[in-house]
């Protein structure tokens, strides 16, 4: 005798079926960081460590990348709340979003996303810094995590003043998305901060310009959804 088939369950049943946290939409009414790293800057300070410089964008690659930045206003909430740091990259960044479809929304300048402070080594060619280290340089990055420029960060630093900021807004925005449009160095401190891992750790995730990483806070309890996710590519 054919055994009869198992009936499919209905769109309903299956909402009500699985952990919450394997649901193929993220559920609302959780804190989460929408984290998304500025274009790419102009040619010729990305021939130098510009840190915490307040150096432009790349005017060709604002259009050449538009289909990102229309998959970006796509994929973010449509009520987050809006965050940039204090240097212009990441302004023009949101801006190019918001215009890309996602519609003005005000942003709130938060300096705890800051990038890595270089101190007296930014602005420096890559060829300048193996000279100046006392500490052998990161495979992935010219520093390693504990290395600390005169006058400036080390990347254990950064891991520190993020971690502070996050835990700060996953209080005072309980329960709210966020979008926090920042730097490289602060988005792998942010995945330290999460997955509980040291700065040199961290220096091995790739967040590439444009890129989406997104965390949630669960009680205090942190989780990774997606890390480097490249929307329209």
């Amino acid at each position: 005798m054919m055994a009869s088939a198992v009936p499919a369950a209905c769109p309903e049943e299956q909402k009500n079926q699985g952990n919450f946290l394997d649901a193929p939409r993220l559920e609302r009414g959780v804190t989460r960081f929408w984290l998304i790293r500025h274009a790419l800057v102009e040619q010729n300070a990305r021939a130098m460590m510009y840190g915490t410089m307040d150096v432009p964008l790349c005017p060709d690659s604002l259009v050449a990348q538009q289909p990102m930045y229309e998959a970006l206003a796509r994929r973010l909430p449509s009520d987050a709340s809006w965050f940039i740091t204090p240097l212009s990259r990441t302004r023009r960044t949101a801006e190019a979003i918001q215009n890309a479809g996602y519609g003005e929304r005000s942003v709130t300048v938060e300096p705890g996303f800051l990038e890595q402070e270089l101190g007296e080594w930014q602005g420096l060619p890559h060829a300048e810094f193996p000279k100046r280290l006392e500490r052998a340089p990161h495979y992935f990055w010219p520093l390693s995590g504990e290395e600390r420029p005169p006058g400036g960060e080390s990347m254990v630093d950064v891991c520190q003043r993020v971690g502070h900021t996050l835990s700060t807004l996953a209080v005072r925005h309980a329960k709210r998305d966020m979008v926090v449009v920042s730097h490289g160095g602060a988005i792998r401190a942010a995945l330290a901060h999460a997955l509980r891992i040291d700065a040199d750790t961290a220096l091995h995730f790739s967040i590439q310009n444009l890129s989406l990483t997104i965390l949630e806070c669960h009680d205090g309890v942190w989780r990774v959804v997606t890390a480097n996710e490249l929307p329209g590519i």
